[in-house]
């Protein structure tokens, strides 16, 4: 929309889609929608153009600290930066910020990067000046949040290589080994135990129809990997997750605690509690929404944050305790982020005792499963050899 409140709809060159929002507005243009033109993989285009804004929370806190101002510290690194990406997105807010804008409405033009709680607590620190504290209070907000992920993704790295490794394994004994002994076994294959003759006739379909059975196992993982990106599919996986007993109640709880330390954080910077459980919807799962909106509800008609959230089933007992000391103490953002560390624990403590009670089952259903197809394979040289006897 231009100056005049017309729409116009123009194409403008850009590496990605901040770059072609900062050409639009320098031309004086409000950009209502942006789409880009030909054919792109959209969820690995995110990734590539990525912000790190924790990494750059980390380095602004440090030059802020050092005696520069603000725009001191932008300036730098601006010019220290040699990703392109990134370099338009600190030119773009300062250039907001030449223009009169405040930090948190330069940061605001950029949401791809710059989640709105980023943005609030930027905002909230305006009114006393203290830009150190909020950028502070995030990367200890965004460390505890990383801390808990990196330490699911690290307990799930082993359990990934042993299923690779038994999956490489158990196909090259059935697409390499298991045919060459089926032709072997042809005279006799009358003679065969049951199961010897049931898997050598595996091998001798997977010999005449192995492009075939390739070709469904490539579509099925192209399949796996579009559907990974696609967020009908990501919630549809969840769900059936959330189903599964006792995991159910640990995803609960991971996410409760998230939503816990993000309202502790927003409190603590002065964000009301309304607008703070408005922004940490989108962390809890799409079923559980709906109980923080009528959570909401609860407050708004007066209720305390323990009994609404005791009421719509988003406190857990200790959470609920927890709360009502820190109302009664005045304290309910630092308590919101005691509970969230407390639950932090207790699933961190779980993820340690899944992982040690998971990694030996495993390899011993591998274990199993290999060692199966071998002793079918050679079950007849062990019976042809009684027989001579």
């Amino acid at each position: 929309m231009d100056a005049r409140r017309q729409i116009v709809a123009l194409d403008l060159d850009a590496a990605n889609e901040s770059g072609a929002m900062e050409a639009a507005r320098r031309l004086g243009l409000t950009v209502l929608s942006l789409r880009p033109r030909g054919l792109a993989l959209p969820a690995l285009a995110r990734r590539a153009a990525a912000f790190p804004t924790t990494l750059f929370s980390i380095e602004l806190m440090a030059l802020l600290e050092a005696g520069l101002n603000l725009v001191e510290a932008l300036q730098t690194l601006s010019e220290k930066e040699s990703h392109s990406d990134r370099q338009i997105v600190l030119s773009g807010m300062l250039a907001a910020i030449h223009r009169g804008e405040s930090f948190s409405q330069a940061v605001s033009h950029f949401p791809q990067h710059f989640p709105p709680l980023y943005v609030a607590t930027l905002k909230a620190s305006e009114r006393t000046g203290n830009v150190r504290e909020a950028l502070s209070r995030y990367i200890a907000y965004r460390e505890a949040l990383d801390r808990v992920r990196k330490r699911v993704v690290s307990a799930l790295i082993y359990p990934a290589i042993l299923v690779v490794v038994g999956a490489l394994v158990l196909a090259f004994l059935m697409f390499y080994v298991v045919p060459r002994f089926a032709r072997v076994y042809e005279d006799i294959s009358g003679n065969l135990p049951f199961f010897s003759a049931l898997l050598l006739s595996a091998g001798r379909a997977i010999q005449q129809y192995g492009w075939l059975i390739a070709l469904a196992g490539a579509t099925a993982a192209a399949l796996g990997a579009w559907g990974a990106f696609q967020a009908p599919v990501r919630a549809w996986v969840g769900q059936r997750l959330w189903r599964i007993p006792g995991l159910g109640a640990r995803m609960k709880t991971y996410q409760l605690a998230r939503l816990y330390r993000t309202i502790g954080m927003l409190l603590r910077a002065g964000i009301p509690l309304v607008q703070a459980l408005d922004m940490g919807r989108d962390l809890l799962s799409a079923h559980l929404r709906p109980q923080l909106v009528r959570a909401r509800k609860l407050i708004e008609e007066g209720q305390s944050l323990s009994a609404a959230f005791g009421a719509t089933d988003l406190a857990t007992p200790v959470a609920a305790r927890m709360m009502a000391v820190g109302e009664r103490s005045g304290e309910m953002g630092e308590m919101m982020e005691q509970i969230a560390r407390f639950h932090d624990e207790e699933t961190a403590r779980f993820i340690d005792w899944f992982t040690r009670a998971f990694e030996p089952l495993l390899m011993a259903v591998l274990g199993v499963a290999v060692g199966l197809v071998v002793v079918l394979m050679y079950m007849p040289i062990f019976e042809l050899a009684g027989s001579i006897q």
